[in-house]
């Protein structure tokens, strides 16, 4: 290489180096697009809304949130995939970000490849609910109530495959009863039937079923994660009422297209974890029930992995067929 494309060489460098810093020192100069691949009233609709907020009174720029339903949160996430890959479209996704690879063929994107983890937002047990008014007190009453009606219960659950029925599913197998899974667009109105009777319980994230409960309309029997929920301090997880193996953690979590620029995503990272150590989202996520659980975009990464593989297992163990 003679002297003269050396020097070319070494400024080109230099110059992509420098558009690098410059393009993130400056991040965001126009309104950032938040993809929600849920229903609007969901956990993670609420939790990504909150975080929206906080990171345009931040910025200054506008945090956009479009909900886009559909294919077990596939539609939302393929449009974050396919999007330029600049930092101007966010994903905030449940954990069904690691169940939908092994769930739903036929994938448009490739989740490990094609999208990358900012950090985790919020953990969010998902809440055992039952109405009120039914002869069901407890997790011993409702699996005594299901082995003595082998096949007549039945469980809502947020789309098949999803991160709910996923937890069902484990709380299914640790207890051995046979119920049957009643798929829902989205939580409202599967907490609207478990409230009306159509169907007799569902594992539903606890920020929705908290306020139902201190009104009276349910009745939170256990949390199916691996710890209890600070909403429900005095509710039991699944495994400490007596089923073994039946945590199933559900999360929310940030993601940007997997070809992002690092400082883009090391920016987005700084400022949701200033938001998240912020008042207003401390206590707005307490009032949720739910607990900030942050990672760096390396760790989050390798969290997603091993979470996508742990699934799998189940989802085969299981029988879940893909949809």
């Amino acid at each position: 290489m003679n002297q003269r494309v050396f020097l070319r060489c070494i400024l080109f460098f230099s110059f992509g180096v420098f558009t690098c810093l410059v393009n993130a020192q400056s991040w965001p100069t126009k309104p950032v697009k938040v993809i929600v691949p849920l229903p609007p009233g969901s956990g993670t609709d609420i939790t990504g809304r909150a975080i929206a907020e906080r990171l345009s009174a931040q910025t200054g720029q506008t945090f956009v949130v479009e909900n886009r339903p559909g294919g077990s949160g596939s539609i939302g996430m393929n449009a974050v995939a396919k999007a330029d890959p600049d930092g101007y479209t966010i994903l905030i996704m449940s954990s069904s970000w690691t169940v939908t690879p092994v769930t739903v063929a036929n994938l448009p994107y490739d989740t490990l490849k094609d999208l990358a983890g900012v950090t985790m937002l919020a953990d969010i047990a998902n809440a055992l609910a039952v109405k009120t008014d039914r002869n069901i007190k407890s997790v011993k009453d409702l699996v005594a109530y299901a082995k003595a009606n082998p096949g007549k219960m039945n469980a809502a659950v947020i789309g098949t495959g999803s991160a709910t029925h996923l937890t069902t599913e484990r709380f299914r197998l640790g207890t051995g009863i046979d119920v049957t899974s009643v798929p829902y667009k989205g939580t409202p109105e599967a907490l609207t039937d478990v409230i009306s009777g159509r169907v007799d319980f569902c594992f539903c994230p606890a920020t929705n079923v908290i306020p139902m409960v201190k009104d009276g309309r349910l009745l939170a029997l256990a949390v199916g994660s691996s710890r209890r929920s600070s909403g429900l301090p005095d509710v039991p997880t699944t495994e400490e009422a007596g089923v073994p193996n039946s945590a199933q953690n559900f999360w929310v979590g940030m993601g940007v297209h997997a070809k992002t620029p690092r400082d883009i995503v090391n920016k987005l990272h700084a400022e949701t974890l200033k938001a998240l150590n912020s008042p207003e989202i401390r206590t707005r996520w307490a009032s949720l029930g739910q607990d900030s659980r942050v990672f760096s975009p390396e760790q989050f990464d390798a969290y997603l992995r091993d979470d996508l593989a742990r699934n799998a297992a189940l989802v085969k163990a299981a029988n879940i067929k893909l949809n």
